[in-house]
């Protein structure tokens, strides 16, 4: 395989190389100073909300009525096929596994985190949304449910700027998301820099219900257990760089990331264990503590190359980050029994601490040919290690005593070569675009035995292809009608944590689970649109995924079992409607719908899943300009029953209501609720346990109260450079935080 990739690796630098000579020295002298000055012609048109590429959506921002005081993940919401739960995480027409960039550069965090960075995030930056279920082959083939990405605002004149954003976020418990941004640029240098200051503050409340039987089906004992969360925590996040415009046509830059996050969960338990007959004989409380430090920094270094004015570019960036988790857990829980009488208490301290390295490197080359054809290639390698220990001991009269059970010490290696060609052109009415994506992947785990365990290992080498196809044709000159087709393969590699084979307790009978022996995912993915006037959009899109990751549940001995799982075959497939209309130009009107399949094959631990349900999703959103920096919002989502694999999760959705102020040109206040009904509640069923029945309830904070301010002083810079995606942009996000 190396020999391979020393070749492909070879071949591209030499043909790119060729090409940036090529063009060099072919590049046109300077006109002489005998020119003609025409008049300036402006021609303004108001952009349309959506537009359809043939390789991506596009959401134009900026053509919404009203979006002062947002924020980015509000936008984001509004994004038709798109939406997020109360744990932060993103779905793109029912699917999970969503990448989420930043002008082509993912945004560091998951989950929560990511959820309350975005949410920090002012919605004055954002120029546009690319929402990609197919990414073309530049794209890493991370992501079975494809990629979001978020372009910001090119500034306008040259100066110094400086932003505050601040937030105070209220619940039943209060929080606060604050950060400043600023720029300055003289000469040929461009500094940029931004520092966020975040305290957290949430709590859910649980409710969990077994019903354990016999062989035969007949009831036993059952468990029925209430448990509050509280999540506190403060953070601090800071970033700073720099551009050398070293000529007209190179660039030189270098960035800095610093993140420190101190966040603090406490959860109080009490369950109640009972008989067939209903009667109580057994309780069980339980209180697990969790206090830790989250760190990352990172570097780095960019360079780009434009040879002419037809798009011929070179550009290259290396990385490293670094990520050090440390995470005390202290666990107690109190039995007591009715009958006989006895009383046992047990505690357990758990310390774990991890840090992953990531080292990254990539080069791309783009050249519109003779023949009218768009070529862009590259390569990229990568390269990932992880150190993972657990220790954990059982506290008996004050002293503490290994428990090997539980303990391991877990170190995994990857290392990720890559390389993309990708080809586009226009046919008048035609657009086409195709790619191919080779990748090769080499990982080793090693789990470190102890006195009772062994030693365990995994190796795993493969090397992938990942085609792209891409058509859009517009039926009449002009596209009023157009019909798009779509297809990609796609690849979701395990969170580096999972893959971890470590034991966290919840309570005394519930237990999360990392898994080493968890294997990518490939998917197919198609979709086929038909677009009227860019206002109505009906698709049908189908995609077949093999050895997906979910969240699988185990009973055994009695007790609870969580965790991440492949599922042989699971295939989705659906129907869409997005639409938008403005009847005038205080009123804005969008829809959305969807009506999707999701079946789900596997061997499993009580022999063979096999599940299928439909699913509905419907998103409305109406916005109202009402003159003199007033503006108005009231949206809302509704998503039906949903089968996924062993889950089958009940009906929700929310109703969400903004009003927003204007006070000057650097001054804007909004106050908003979300979840007003308070009906965005996770609750459902879990199926193929054995001998069991199982029920869930989370009550979170959904119900949100948010007041922000944000202020802009000073004048934006000209030119100000957009940096590309990391050469780590993948790795970083299979990272969590």
């Amino acid at each position: 395989m190396k020999i391979i990739f020393k070749v492909i690796l070879t071949l591209w630098l030499c043909y790119a190389s060729n090409l940036a000579f090529s063009q060099a020295t072919q590049m046109p002298q300077k006109a002489k100073s005998d020119t003609l000055k025409l008049k300036e012609v402006v021609i303004s048109a108001q952009r349309k909300f959506i537009q359809q590429k043939t390789d991506r959506t596009v959401i134009n921002v900026s053509a919404l009525i009203s979006t002062a005081g947002t924020s980015v993940l509000e936008i984001l919401t509004l994004a038709p096929g798109v939406s997020v739960d109360q744990n932060g995480t993103i779905t793109m027409k029912g699917k999970q596994g969503v990448m989420v960039l930043i002008d082509d550069k993912l945004s560091y965090l998951s989950g929560a985190d990511l959820e309350a960075y975005l949410r920090s995030l002012s919605s004055d930056i954002v120029q546009e949304i690319e929402l990609m279920t197919n990414p073309p082959a530049k794209y890493d083939a991370s992501g079975n449910a494809g990629v979001i990405n978020i372009k910001t605002k090119k500034q306008q004149v040259k100066g110094f700027n400086i932003g505050v954003n601040l937030s105070l976020r209220q619940t039943k418990v209060a929080a606060t998301n604050n950060s400043m941004d600023m720029n300055f640029r003289k000469g040929k240098v461009n500094v940029f820099g931004n520092f966020a200051y975040t305290i957290r503050n949430g709590y859910a409340d649980v409710n969990i219900y077994r019903q354990y039987k016999d062989e035969v089906g007949n009831p036993l004992n059952s468990f029925n257990q209430d448990t509050h969360f509280q999540r506190r925590g403060y953070g601090f996040l800071a970033t700073a760089g720099a551009d050398y415009f070293a000529s007209e046509h190179t660039t030189f830059g270098i960035a800095v990331k610093g993140l420190s996050r101190y966040p603090e969960n406490l959860s109080t338990s009490i369950g109640h264990i009972s008989n067939s007959a209903g009667a109580v004989i057994s309780t069980i409380t339980s209180e697990n503590h969790e206090k830790g430090n989250f760190k990352n920094g990172g570097l780095n270094l960019n360079y780009r190359r434009t040879f002419d004015n037809k798009g011929a570019e070179l550009s290259g960036s290396l990385d490293y980050l670094n990520y050090t988790t440390l995470n005390n857990q202290n666990f107690s829980a109190q039995s007591y029994d009715i009958a006989p009488l006895s009383l046992v208490h047990d505690s357990l301290f758990g310390h774990l601490p991890s840090g992953i390295n990531i080292y990254a490197g990539k080069m791309d080359f783009s050249q519109t040919l003779a023949t009218g054809w768009k070529l862009e290639s590259g390569i990229k390698s990568s390269y990932t290690n992880s150190d993972n220990l657990a220790e954990y001991f059982n506290v008996v009269a004050q002293a503490e005593i290994p428990d090997y059970e539980k303990t391991n010490h877990f170190k995994y290696q990857e290392s990720i070569n890559a390389g993309y060609l990708n080809l586009n052109k226009d046919f008048k009415r035609l657009n086409i675009q195709a790619g191919l994506r080779i990748e090769q992947t080499s990982a080793k785990g090693h789990q470190f035995g102890n006195i009772q365990r062994p030693d365990s290992a995994f190796q795993r080498n493969y090397l992938n292809l990942f085609p792209t196809f891409y058509a859009l044709y517009k039926i009449d000159s002009t596209a009023m009608h157009q019909v798009k087709f779509n297809y990609g393969r796609r690849i979701d590699r395990p969170y580096y944590q999972d893959l971890n084979p470590f034991i966290s307790p919840l309570d005394k009978f519930t237990y999360y689970v990392g898994n080493p022996y968890l294997k990518p995912s490939f998917s197919d993915n198609f979709e086929l649109s038909y677009i009227f006037k860019n206002r109505l959009t009906m698709s049908t899109h189908y995609s077949s995924s093999h050895d997906a990751v979910n969240e699988t549940i185990e009973i055994a001995n009695g007790n609870y079992y969580s965790r991440p799982g492949n599922i042989g075959n699971v295939q989705v497939y659906g129907i869409s409607v997005d639409g938008n209309y403005a009847p005038t130009r205080w009123l804005s009107l969008q829809l959305n719908g969807e009506l999707s399949n999701i079946k789900s094959k596997s061997d499993f631990y009580t022999g063979t899943l096999n599940t299928s349900g439909y699913f509905t999703y419907l998103q409305a959103l109406i916005q109202l300009s009402a003159g003199k920096g007033w503006s108005g919002q009231l949206d809302g989502n509704y998503q039906s029953r949903q089968t996924n694999a062993q889950f089958l999760t009940a009906a929700k959705g929310r109703l969400n209501a903004a009003l927003a102020k204007k006070i000057s040109a650097s001054l804007q206040l909004k106050i908003s609720v979300s979840d007003i009904l308070y009906t965005n509640i996770n609750k459902g069923t879990i199926n193929n346990l054995k001998n069991t029945e199982a029920t869930y309830k989370n009550l979170g904070d959904t119900r949100v109260g948010i007041l922000s301010v944000s202020m802009r002083f000073g004048k934006a810079v000209k030119g100000q450079r957009r940096h590309d995606a990391g050469s780590a942009d993948t790795e970083q996000g299979r990272v969590k935080n």
